[in-house]
Order: C-alpha cells, then sequence, then structure tokens
C-alpha cells in the first residue's frame, strides 16, 4: 500500500487560519451579526452571578421584597434575552460555516482537476478523497461551533477575572493560584496534542487510501485469493489509526480531569476563606455566592476553550493537507500569455522530444512528423514509449526538451481547453460514469443532440446493443459500467469519442480489451471514425493497423522505423518482426 511522504514541519496555525479567513468575507454581514449575538450571550452569561449577589445581599439581607422580586424577574429576562440570541447564534454560524465548508471542497476539486495526470498517478486515490471528505469535515465543528466557543468563552473567562477582581482583590489573588500549574499542563497540553492530531490525520488518510485501492483492485484480489491477506493488511493500517486516536484520547484523559481537580481546588480556596470573611462580617454572603458562581464559569470555559484545542488542532492536521493540495501549482498550467488554439487540421510534429518520469529517460531526442487527416499507428515492445508519446501530443505531459507541435503551434503556447476541446482519447480502457448510457456518450460534447448519438451508436455499431438495455440510452449504469461487459464498455468508449466530434482522435490500445467480433465491428467503422480527422493509434493487435497510412515503429525512446505495412513487411525489419511475432501467437 502507498503512502505519500509527510511533512516534519508544519505551517503555524495562525497562518492556516488567516489562509482561511478570506472564506469567510462574502458572507460578511452574517459574521458580525453572528459575533454581535455571541457578545449578547457572554453579557447573559456573566449577569447570572451578579443579580444573585443583588437578590441577596439588597433583597434577601435587607428584607427589601421589591429588590428581591425586580431580582428574580431580571433573572428570569436576562435568560429569555440568552435563550433568544444562543437560537440565532447556533443558527446563523452552522449557515456561514456549512457555506465556508461548501466554498472550500469546490475550490479543492477544481484545484485538483487542474493539476497534472503526473499528480494523480503519484498521489494514491484515497488521500485525494481523504482532502475532500474526512479533512473537510475536521473543519465542520471548528467553523460552526468553533468560532461561537472562542469567543463566547474567551470573554466569559476575561469577564470573570475583571468582574472577580472588582468585588474582592484578595479573594481573588487566593482563588487564582491554581493559575500557573494550570497554565504549565495546558502548555505540554497544546505541545503534544498538535504533534499527536497530526499523525491521526495521516493514519485517516492511510486507511482510506488502502479500502480504496484494494476496492479498485478487487477482481486481482479475489482473483489470487488475497481476500485474507488483504484484511489482514488493512487491520494493520487500522490498527495504527486506532492506535493514533488512542494517544489523543490518552492524552485528553490527563489533562481534563486536572482541570476539573484544579476547579475543585479553587472552590474549595473560596469555601474556605470566603467563609471566614463571612463570619468575620467582612464579606456578604452575596458576595461570596456570587465568587462561586463566577468561580464555576471561569473553570467551565477552561474546560470548553481546552476541548476546542482539540478540535483546532484536528482541524489544523485537516487543514495543513488541504492547503498542501492548493498550494501544488500545476506543472502544466498555460503560459501567461497562451493563446486559443485555431481549430485545427490536425498537423502534428514532434521535434527532437526528450521526455522521462522521474528522471528516468522514456523517449529520447525524437522526430515525427503526422500530416492532417493521417492516421499513423504506433507499435513497439512494452515501454518502448508509445502510451508516452500520445499523452505528449494529448499535452497531459510536457517534453523535458524538444517541442510538440499542431498546425505549427507549439502546445505550451496555446490554452489547454483550446486543445481537449478538439480531440479525444479513447485509453485500453474506457472508463464509464455512474448515470445514463446517454450521459456517458455526451460526456465530451453535452450539447450533442440525440440524433447525433443515435448516429454515432450506429456508425460504432451498437445502437441494437444498447437499445436492448432496459431504458435503451436512458438506462442506468453504475460507476465504470457494472454490468456490461469489457468489450461492450469499450464499445461506448469509442461512441462517446465520435460523439465529441474531434479533429484529433487518440486510441491507446482501444481494442485490446474486445473480443474478434467486437474488433471486427469497429474495425469496420474505422472510415467513419477517422474520417477527415487525424489519428493516432497506439496498437497491440497488429491486424488493426494494416491499413493505416503510415506505421511508426518506436523503440527504445526513437522511431526506428515508419511506412506502410506492406512497406515494412518488405523491408523485412524491426516491424516485420514484430508482425511475425504477433502472427504466431495462438488466437
Amino acid at each position: 500500500m502507498s503512502t505519500l511522504a509527510r511533512h516534519d514541519a508544519a505551517p503555524r496555525p495562525r497562518r492556516k487560519v488567516r489562509r482561511l479567513a478570506p472564506y469567510f468575507r462574502p458572507y460578511l454581514g452574517r459574521t458580525l451579526l453572528t459575533v454581535t449575538l455571541m457578545l449578547v450571550i457572554t453579557g447573559t452569561l456573566l449577569a447570572g452571578p451578579a443579580l444573585a449577589q443583588v437578590g441577596i445581599d439588597d433583597g434577601i439581607n435587607a428584607g427589601d421584597k421589591g429588590v428581591l422580586a425586580m431580582a428574580v424577574i431580571a433573572f428570569v429576562g436576562v435568560g429569555a434575552i440568552g435563550w433568544l440570541a444562543g437560537y440565532y447564534q447556533l443558527y446563523l454560524s452552522s449557515w456561514v460555516g456549512q457555506r465556508v465548508l461548501l466554498d472550500l471542497r469546490g475550490d479543492t476539486f477544481e484545484h485538483l482537476m487542474g493539476l497534472q495526470l503526473g499528480y494523480h498517478e503519484r498521489t494514491p486515490t484515497g488521500w485525494t478523497v481523504a482532502r475532500l471528505t474526512s479533512d473537510i469535515e475536521a473543519l465542520n465543528q471548528l467553523v460552526t461551533d468553533g468560532a461561537t466557543s472562542l469567543v463566547i468563552n474567551g470573554l466569559t473567562l476575561v469577564g470573570v477575572i475583571a468582574i472577580l477582581f472588582a468585588y474582592d482583590p484578595k479573594l481573588a489573588l487566593a482563588a487564582f493560584l491554581i493559575l500557573p500549574p494550570l497554565a504549565l499542563g495546558t502548555a505540554i497540553f497544546r505541545t503534544l496534542s498538535a504533534r499527536l492530531y497530526r499523525r491521526a490525520r495521516e493514519r485517516n488518510a492511510d486507511v482510506l487510501a488502502a479500502l480504496q485501492e484494494t476496492l479498485a483492485g478487487m477482481s486481482v484480489v479475489q482473483g489470487f485469493g488475497h481476500e485474507k491477506r488483504s484484511a489482514e493488511e488493512f487491520s494493520g493500517v487500522n490498527e495504527r489509526y486506532r492506535r493514533a486516536n488512542m494517544s489523543t484520547i490518552r492524552l485528553s484523559g490527563i489533562y481534563f480531569p486536572s482541570v476539573e481537580m484544579l476547579g475543585g481546588i479553587g472552590m474549595a480556596v473560596i469555601l474556605y476563606f470566603g467563609a471566614r470573611r463571612v463570619l468575620d462580617a467582612d464579606l456578604t454572603v452575596g458576595v461570596m455566592v456570587a465568587f462561586l458562581g463566577y468561580m464555576s464559569s471561569f473553570f467551565d470555559p477552561i474546560q470548553q476553550l481546552s476541548q476546542l484545542y482539540n478540535t483546532f488542532q484536528a482541524a489544523m492536521a485537516a487543514l495543513e493537507k488541504i492547503f498542501g493540495v492548493l498550494d501544488t501549482q500545476p506543472e502544466l498550467g498555460d503560459a501567461p500569455d497562451a493563446a486559443p488554439l485555431p481549430p485545427i487540421r490536425g498537423d502534428i510534429e514532434l521535434r527532437r522530444v526528450t521526455f522521462g518520469y522521474d528522471g528516468d529517460a522514456v523517449l529520447h531526442d525524437l522526430d515525427l512528423h503526422i500530416l492532417p487527416g493521417q492516421t499513423v499507428a504506433l507499435v513497439g515492445p512494452t515501454g518502448a514509449g508509445k502510451s508516452t508519446l500520445a499523452k505528449l501530443i494529448a499535452r497531459l505531459y510536457d517534453p523535458d526538451s524538444g517541442q510538440v507541435l499542431v498546425d505549427g503551434h507549439d502546445l505550451r503556447d496555446v490554452t489547454q481547453s483550446s486543445l481537449r476541446s478538439q480531440l479525444a482519447i479513447v485509453p485500453q480502457e474506457g472508463h464509464l460514469f455512474a448515470g445514463t448510457i446517454a450521459d456517458n456518450l455526451t460526456f465530451g460534447r453535452p450539447e450533442a443532440s440525440e440524433s447525433e448519438v443515435r448516429a454515432a451508436c450506429e456508425a460504432i455499431g451498437i445502437l441494437s446493443m444498447i437499445e436492448s438495455l432496459p431504458g435503451g440510452l436512458d438506462a442506468q449504469i453504475t460507476e465504470g459500467g457494472g454490468g456490461l461487459s469489457a468489450g461492450q464498455r469499450q464499445l461506448i468508449a469509442f461512441a462517446r469519442a465520435l460523439v465529441s466530434d474531434p479533429r484529433l482522435l487518440i486510441l491507446d490500445e482501444a481494442t485490446s480489451s474486445v473480443d474478434l467480433r467486437s474488433e471486427a465491428r469497429i474495425e469496420s467503422a474505422m472510415d467513419s471514425l477517422f474520417a477527415g480527422r487525424t489519428a493516432v493509434v497506439i496498437a497491440h493487435r497488429l491486424s488493426t493497423i494494416r491499413g493505416a497510412d503510415r506505421i511508426a515503429v518506436i523503440d527504445g525512446g526513437r522511431v526506428v522505423e515508419q511506412g506502410t505495412h506492406d512497406e515494412l513487411i518488405e523491408a523485412g525489419g524491426r516491424y516485420a518482426e514484430l508482425y511475425a511475432d504477433w502472427e504466431a501467437l495462438p488466437v
């Protein structure tokens, strides 16, 4: 199972939060209203003990029923205001938070779509899925509840300290003797939890990557009887994720009860010294009751903020991964002065092209010229560079040196969208998406009419097959085309390419997964498929390319022979050897 390299040094949390802030800007009005409601809620929380003090000292002890009644009415009124403000604040903060997550997920997905093919080939799909699912969800509690908790509990903490010193500085200092050990414990907790939560996010991504990899290769797993071993491997990855989570739980299990214990000590200090001063008539009962109430309000925010720090660490670890994706710059971005590619004639030229993956050269100083409307087949042994050459023509990669030109335009000087809108690729395995067959056929050209779709299916020879399915063109298929044979899926991929009406067509061993009968059906449709188009065909079955205008033999990353089928057979060179080897294979 693959994993990605970890970063030892993470960006500072403040920087990550600052990068998240622009996502709140479109909703600034609602955000400011939410903050205002938070201030109201904080005020109602701080008013309670003070009203109790007034009711006891100026009402009960003074024997003034009017003051007592006013204190009770004010207490109820403050509670009602707090409830109403809390309701609207929760609604608004959740609304803004969900909008922020929606925008962030959309931006991340859009950025992923713009990254080059090499990124997706290097990155396990499970890791990418984790960025858009579990990592975004890890931010949910922070942006919806976390900001609320931070503002309300932070202000409550500051307010309690100010009120206690205003009531009685000596008793406040005695109560706050527990602050130094609390601050030390919190600092240790913050340092350890940051490291542990980052590890937990990485282990979670490992689980998703292992799950996706196994499910995607289920046919291979079952074909080799690998189910038990795969389950054991997944169990190991899952166990490492469990251990990472348990490390955070153990740390919380030590820290939070310690905060409660220190809170109990603080209350005991107030009870002892406060009661003695009440007995000495140096302190009123109401003030001591208010002190107890505020001290309870003091430790509650500390616990809430400490719990928020757990949420914050999980969110920061997730943000680190998400921004890691957003910071990945596309290697194939449009040049600042890139111009749209005009409607192409199909003149393709590769000049002294050298290209390699991770420093290992695949193509060496290769030259190839394809004339407009020509069908050129690329043949050669496995690993010779045929598919790589096709990817360079489609600009899925850029050459390390040399040029790839279409109609004389260097592909690095034109916009990618203008190139891709004029070409179609039929890969070795025609991937189908969940939805209707019609949705898949119009994938490259959504505006295509039903008559155009039917004409393309008729040309490929699959219209009757499609019409035999329940719903015909509206038949629902699952991801990957479950329920259809490999040949049927590939034929639909051919029809999809034809519907898009490309100027340039690339077939990358596109007939390798179809049976001989389907291949014969495709061959008979090649004339309509290639008519008026430049076509590059990578062939596994050499029988399918005998009618090509030109055959280029690729070997060792270079073009070693070119010509028609008959010319190359007569020459008795590398192609003749390959063709003889292919004919000798059992049918």
